[in-house]
């Protein structure tokens, strides 16, 4: 991937707090739904009930499609992501405690409304493997395409 357009992913994931993520109902209809999230590298993780539509969503089929938008005034400073990835629920002690402590630093409010030994709360991973880089500061609907492929496979220190 070119560093400038690697940059600008990292920045973007940096600087937001929350990402559209939309997963496959059984019945083929996407479900979208807002969520906060945290970042290791591309490597993407959210927190939702263990036993809510969005899991169970997950776990049957782990395709999912994600925008990540920072705040705008004008047009022309429309900045984001569109991805497509593979959703799954992290099962790994380590890897939990590891996306736990990134979401305790950037979500602090996160141990009163999830405690990390919170049995009804799934933590999720998602690895992108395609993203498109919105930047209408470069022309209307200005989009690079970039294909990560297997270099989202994991997440840094895992």
């Amino acid at each position: 991937m070119q560093k400038e357009l690697s940059d600008v992913i990292a920045d973007i994931l940096g600087r937001a707090a929350d990402m559209t993520v939309a997963t496959l109902r059984e019945d083929g209809y996407p479900q979208a739904t807002t969520v906060s999230f945290v970042n290791d590298g591309t490597t993407l993780y959210f927190g939702c009930g263990s036993g809510s539509q969005k899991a169970h969503n997950i776990e049957r089929d782990g395709r999912v499609s994600v925008t990540v938008n920072l705040p705008y005034r004008t047009w022309d400073e429309i900045r984001g992501l569109s991805l497509a990835g593979i959703a799954e629920v992290v099962t790994d002690p380590a890897e939990t405690a590891r996306a736990y402590e990134r979401m305790l630093a950037k979500f602090p409010q996160v141990k009163d409304f999830a405690p990390l030994e919170d049995a009804e709360m799934a933590l999720v991973r998602i690895r992108p493997q395609v993203v498109s880089v919105l930047d209408y500061g470069k022309g209307f609907g200005h989009t690079d395409f970039v294909h990560l492929g297997d270099a989202a496979a994991s997440p840094a220190g895992a």
